[in-house]
């Protein structure tokens, strides 16, 4: 695995999301190159044009509320550039990804993953300062 690093979300970056807080069994959809998963309270997001779901844990843990229906990532990342091509897998299913994609933590310790590419990994994040 190569070194990771740690970001956090450059702060002009939000997202618009609603919380799946009905009464159903959730849904599965397709996306990243395999099936997705979105359970009852799960959260429906809409990241500058791309829409996915997040786990209400990870949502709880990562995201803060600026306004009615937009929220900020306050939760720091960590994250490599991956060598090679691969599939992980995440709290929603597994994610395919490229050589040179970005592979992402939300936690230090790796249990909540996901892959995102090199040109929107960093439109989005920007090295975290060290405190």
């Amino acid at each position: 695995m190569p070194t990771r690093a740690k970001y956090r979300k450059k702060s002009s970056n939000y997202i618009t999301a609603v919380r799946l807080d009905l009464d159903t069994d959730g849904f599965t959809y397709n996306k990243w190159g395999a099936a997705q998963v979105c359970k009852r309270g799960d959260w429906l997001a809409n990241n500058q044009g791309e829409v996915y779901t997040i786990d209400a844990q990870s949502f709880a843990a990562s995201y803060k509320e600026v306004s009615p229906g937009r929220y900020f990532k306050s939760a720091p990342v960590w994250a490599a550039i991956a060598d090679k091509a691969g599939c992980i897998p995440t709290r929603e299913g597994e994610t395919y990804y490229h050589a040179g994609d970005y592979l992402v933590d939300n936690d230090a310790e790796g249990a909540d993953r996901y892959a995102v590419s090199r040109d929107k990994f960093e439109a989005m994040y920007e090295p975290a300062e060290e405190s």
